[in-house]
C-alpha cells in the first residue's frame, strides 16, 4: 500500500477555518485550534440570535402599537382584543408600520374598534 501525504488537504482545511475566523484578535486568527473554536462559537451565536431577533422585532412592534394606541386613548391589550373581535386580520408588523408611517389610517382603525366595543358593551 502506498503512503498518502495529507499536507495539501490539511492546509486547505486549515485555510478554510482561518478564513472563517478572520478579524478575530490574538491567536484566534492565526492558530487553527483557537480559530476553529472561535468560528464554532460565532456560528452558534448566529444561530441563536437569528431566532432571538424575531422576538426583539415583536417587542418593538408591540411598543410602537402601544404608544400609538395610547395616544388614541386605548391600551394595547384592549386594542388587540377588540381588533380580534372585530375580525380585523392585521398582524403586529403591519399595525406597527401603519402607526409609524400612516397615523391617520391607524387612528381610523382605533376609532372603528372603539365604536364596535361601545356598541357591544351597550
Amino acid at each position: 500500500m502506498s503512503r498518502v501525504k495529507r499536507g495539501v488537504a490539511a492546509h486547505k482545511k486549515h485555510k478554510k477555518v482561518l478564513d472563517q475566523a478572520e478579524g478575530r484578535r490574538a491567536s484566534k486568527h492565526k492558530l487553527v485550534r483557537p480559530a476553529r473554536e472561535a468560528a464554532m462559537h460565532a456560528l452558534r451565536y448566529a444561530y441563536r440570535d437569528r431566532r432571538a431577533r424575531k422576538g426583539q422585532f415583536r417587542a418593538l412592534w408591540i411598543a410602537r402599537i402601544n404608544a400609538a394606541s395610547r395616544e388614541a386613548g386605548v391600551s394595547y391589550s384592549r386594542l388587540m382584543a377588540a381588533l380580534r373581535l372585530a375580525g380585523v386580520d392585521l398582524d403586529r408588523k403591519i399595525l406597527a408600520d401603519m402607526a409609524v408611517r400612516d397615523p391617520k389610517v391607524f387612528r381610523r382603525y382605533v376609532d372603528m374598534v372603539k365604536e364596535k366595543t361601545i356598541k357591544a358593551s351597550s
